[in-house]
């Protein structure tokens, strides 16, 4: 699991226009410290800001996955409390999670998955900073209540991607009794979106819409932003 995740973290920075930016982002998702990450490598802190405020010229491929191999030792010794996420069950339930560098306006977010709108009123304009795709047939029969936050990532302001979608009803009811509330909520070739559900997002001052491409198709788009 740790081979995989280390390659999906790199991955990411790699293909960054901004890497030290995302490499701020996962160290601060990992709860470590500037000082405590430097310590580990053995090397001074100033070198880890100016990685990661662009002041050192772009890490290359091997400096890339030292960091991220020491951001996962880091956690592996406190108990994996952060890289637990992504171990099975929960990584078959939620098959792509990412925290954007930059805001995302849910304009380009849409257009990016040929999404179309569905509520007319809402916080269209809100940018969106991460987003979850979540199956929604296995989120039922796998995750609990206490599963919820997980999928949130470092932020609510993301989209929450639901694949397996008969008639949206059933997320909509779901995340409606929940506090924590995403800005855009996103239905992978529903049936047919059920006028509840419509309803419910309008209420929870949320954002709904319709994609039809594949899940696949939909993840790679997404991993392009």
């Amino acid at each position: 699991m740790q081979s995989s995740l280390t390659k999906k973290i790199a991955g990411e920075v790699v293909l960054s226009d901004d890497p030290g930016s995302v490499l701020r982002k996962w160290r601060e998702e990992f709860k470590i410290s500037q000082l405590d990450m430097a310590r580990h490598l053995r090397i001074s802190p100033s070198v880890i800001s100016d990685y990661e405020s662009g002041r050192r010229s772009s890490p290359g491929s091997k400096t890339i996955k030292r960091l991220v191999e020491a951001m996962l030792e880091i956690d592996q010794a406190s108990g994996r409390r952060f890289s637990r996420r992504f171990e099975e069950p929960f990584s078959e339930v939620i098959p792509s999670i990412r925290e954007l560098p930059a805001g995302v306006r849910q304009s380009t977010f849409l257009r990016t998955i040929e999404g179309r709108l569905l509520t007319r009123s809402g916080p269209h304009s809100k940018a969106l900073y991460g987003y979850t795709v979540i199956d929604s047939i296995k989120a039922i029969t796998t995750l609990d209540a206490s599963d919820y936050l997980r999928i949130f990532g470092t932020s609510s302001e993301r989209a929450l991607i639901f694949t397996g979608v008969t008639f949206g009803r059933s997320p909509m009811v779901a995340i409606r009794a929940q506090p924590l509330k995403p800005a855009l909520v996103v239905y992978v070739r529903p049936e047919n979106v059920d006028a509840l559900a419509v309803k419910l997002a309008e209420l929870s001052s949320i954002s709904l819409a319709r994609t039809e491409l594949d899940t696949d198709e939909l993840i790679r788009r997404l991993e392009r932003l």
